[in-house]
């Protein structure tokens, strides 16, 4: 982006994320979209609303109910030098896929030596938050950032949202590009008119702190954003670190932020064992404890699977386990 492309007008995320589809395939006859729903239905959550009147049914491809399909479907069409973008339609089906994601996925760059690589986006909702059935509000990142040779995004703003995910297409390799759900229509934001990118693996500081260090990605950063303002009131100084990118780290962020602050929290949705917060917080450890005066804090959804909508609220973060994790913290 640049200073002079002022243009812009409001959307929420999800029309943030149709107009980056829309203007990389208008610029790129090799990227397909490709999933359940996604043609004359827009995709369950309207993402892709319009694309198939506008590009036809070659372009934007209604596939069966088979996730390993539609994987296996867009790997080929990467290889034969198409850019297909792949929409998973929930978190919860995420699994199914971790056949070719792990096995050959990542490793094809490796495997050829070079000669292949695949530019493909799988998309998908990310997080809770929309009061929907089993299956339908997980957060499967840490899986996907454990597998060599996948880069994670997950956005909080529709800014960031259109810019990623064209840096995303642009790629020439794999990106499991997670939408935060909770954010589709709740999430409104100045985005420029023109396409552009954003850099895969560049956090960004949301608000400037000095006392404490919150670090997140997703929904959470919302709600991080809230708890941070409440804090100002009684004259704590917070520093809210936006990753939006998982794989690849930016690890001199965070460390950069943590040792100004000498203390660090980081808040998700995912259950905390293995959690991607879990490598966050050791690589801190690691690599800023003489700068640390507090151990470090972490905030997830509870080791159980997500319940049933009426207990939801209970299982994510809010801003009051957020403040009371912070009092913590902050005590040392």
């Amino acid at each position: 982006m640049t200073a002079t492309a002022v243009k812009s007008r409001e959307l929420n995320l999800v029309g943030a994320i149709n107009e980056a589809l829309r203007q990389e395939m208008e610029k790129d006859e090799r990227i397909i979209v490709l999933g359940e729903d996604v043609g004359k239905n827009g995709g369950v959550f309207r993402a892709t609303e319009g694309l198939f009147d506008r590009f036809g049914k070659e372009r934007v491809v209604d596939t069966p109910l088979a996730e390993l399909g539609i994987i296996g479907s867009a790997m080929g069409l990467a290889i034969a030098g198409f850019r297909p973008v792949c929409e998973i339609q929930f978190d919860g089906f995420t699994p199914s896929i971790f056949d070719p994601v792990v096995s050959h996925l990542g490793r094809m760059r490796n495997r050829t030596r070079g000669r292949y690589s695949l530019p493909l986006v799988i998309r998908s909702p990310h997080g809770g938050l929309i009061h929907a059935p089993e299956h339908h509000s997980e957060s499967p990142e840490a899986y996907f950032c454990h597998t060599p040779g996948i880069k994670v995004v997950c956005p909080s703003t529709p800014e960031d949202a259109k810019g990623l995910l064209i840096s995303a297409i642009r790629d020439p390799d794999p990106v499991v590009f997670f939408e935060p759900k909770a954010l589709y229509r709740a999430a409104r934001g100045p985005v420029l008119d023109e396409p552009y990118a954003i850099e895969i693996g560049k956090a960004r500081v949301r608000r400037e702190g000095t006392d404490l260090t919150m670090i997140s990605w997703g929904a959470m950063v919302g709600t991080c954003l809230k708890a941070a303002e409440r804090l100002a009131q009684n004259g704590t100084s917070v520093e809210v670190l936006d990753l939006r990118t998982l794989t690849p780290l930016d690890l001199e962020s965070v460390l950069k932020s943590v040792s100004k602050t000498g203390r660090a929290l980081i808040a998700h949705e995912a259950p905390n064992s293995g959690s991607w917060a879990a490598e966050i917080s050791a690589l801190i450890s690691e690599r800023a404890l003489t700068h640390l005066k507090a151990p470090v804090k972490r905030v997830g959804g509870w080791d159980i699977r997500m319940p049933l909508f009426r207990l939801e609220r209970y299982y994510i973060p809010d801003i009051d386990r957020l403040l009371m994790a912070s009092e913590e913290v902050l005590s040392f």
